[in-house]
């Protein structure tokens, strides 16, 4: 092992390469590593997002990583994980029957990534190479609430909502407006007067022109 690591340091020095200098940069660069792994970013990355999240909320985001992330990429330098990797971990939740969970714990893992290459930890989020991998979740539709006790837990649970602030947003419009999805989205600022508390739009579904006050 010294005859090799003499040798090194003959060619290194042959090709004007301090190996001393050469043993500090590895050196460097391995605790580098050590502190971007997955995990260390990751829970770096949620601690700084619990300050805007609900305590419950919070929870399940630290719950799916701690289960589901940390176990299988917890140790690997952050910029090194790719598609493949993470895709593994979310087949076996796919196989178990946890579709919602293996969207949840993807929507989590892009996240970290993007705080990755915001603190320049990573130069690119591999789950976006992973859109349409999974099956899309079977939507349930469910039938319209009129008990006001259960109107009133509805209303509190979207303003609990805070996953997406387009989405927290959008729910709570349209449980102001009582409007379709569709007509909710596509609203412009146009359509709308402050002034005189109106918004003028058309029904999707009908083509029916419709004035709405405020």
């Amino acid at each position: 092992m010294a005859r090799d690591r003499r040798d090194e340091a003959r060619r290194l020095l042959a090709d004007d390469i301090d190996p001393g200098a050469r043993k500090k940069e590895k050196k460097a660069t391995e605790l580098e590593k050590a502190e971007n792994t997955f995990e260390a970013i990751a829970r770096e990355w949620h601690q700084k997002q619990t300050h805007t999240w609900t305590e419950r909320h919070a929870h399940y985001v630290l719950k799916r990583l701690e289960l589901y992330l940390f176990p299988r990429l917890g140790n690997k330098p952050i910029a090194e994980i790719t598609a493949k990797d993470i895709l593994a971990t979310l087949r076996r939740l796919e196989k178990e029957g946890k579709l919602h969970t293996a969207h949840r714990t993807l929507t989590a893992c892009s996240q970290a990534f993007r705080y990755a290459i915001a603190t320049g930890k990573a130069e690119a989020d591999p789950c976006r190479d992973l859109r349409g991998a999974l099956p899309p979740e079977k939507v349930k539709h469910r039938a319209a609430i009129t008990n006001p006790v259960k109107v009133g837990a509805l209303l509190r649970a979207i303003d609990s909502y805070e996953d997406s602030i387009v989405v927290s947003c959008a729910m709570r419009l349209a449980s102001l407006v009582f409007v379709r999805p569709g007509e909710l989205r596509k609203a412009e600022w146009k359509d709308i007067d402050f002034d005189n508390a109106e918004w003028r739009f058309t029904i999707t579904k009908t083509n029916t022109p419709t004035l709405l006050h405020w």
